[in-house]
């Protein structure tokens, strides 16, 4: 895409906004999710910001598909960011993006790609976590025969799915927290499967240097 478009400008303009705005609701989601004792008052507060920062959300995607100029042809091209629209606790995964674009700003990335990639995996799995607890735990705790009656129960079974290791002391019995445990061993594969590709090319170059610098001169 044209750097110079509009749709790239709107991108630019937005980026550091719109992961404030993710920051913020999953801030204002955790607090009220977590924080059963809090006064009515405290928690219309979280659920406005809540509300406000998802209405921000879709002005985005909408300003997006208007400045693309690709009619319906958007959500083909876009799956993830209409997925992301309906599950804005994905939308925390923006801090990746953002800190790329600072680093692309700055000149040359910092880090080489085989960084990169394990240190936005390892980003991804937290915030991924994190989010896919809070999610959990709120469809569950009050379930009839529950095994995730804690956030801490949560958490655990969080990071043994994401781990792919499924240990299977605490599980999802509700509808929703089955279809959130779907979607994060899912996420859990593909970062797995990305990491392990990224440390074994890089291996794999290393081994190849060394041969090199092994050799011979003039072989």
């Amino acid at each position: 895409m044209d750097d110079d478009s509009p749709m790239t400008r709107w991108e630019h303009r937005t980026e550091v906004p719109l992961a404030v705005g993710s920051l913020l609701f999953l801030s204002a989601y955790a607090v009220h999710v977590l924080a059963h004792q809090l006064p009515e008052v405290a928690r219309d507060i979280c659920f406005s910001v809540i509300m406000v920062t998802w209405a921000a959300f879709l002005v985005d995607y909408l300003v997006r598909w208007r400045l693309s100029g690709q009619g319906r042809r958007f959500f083909r091209h876009h799956v993830l960011d209409t997925v992301v629209l309906f599950l804005p606790l994905m939308r925390p995964l923006r801090v990746v993006k953002l800190y790329d674009a600072v680093q692309r700003r700055h000149g040359e990335p910092r880090l080489p790609l085989y960084a990169r990639v394990i240190f936005y995996a390892s980003l991804s799995v937290l915030l991924l976590g994190f989010s896919g607890a809070l999610a959990v735990y709120q469809a569950e705790y009050q379930a009839p025969h529950a095994t995730i009656v804690t956030f801490g129960d949560s958490v655990w079974w969080a990071a043994s799915t994401l781990a792919t290791v499924g240990y299977g002391d605490v599980t999802p019995v509700t509808p929703m927290g089955r279809t959130i445990a779907v979607a994060m061993m899912a996420c859990g594969l593909g970062l797995l499967g990305a990491v392990t590709g990224s440390f074994s090319s890089w291996l794999l170059q290393v081994f190849s240097r060394e041969g090199d610098d092994e050799r011979p001169p003039g072989s």
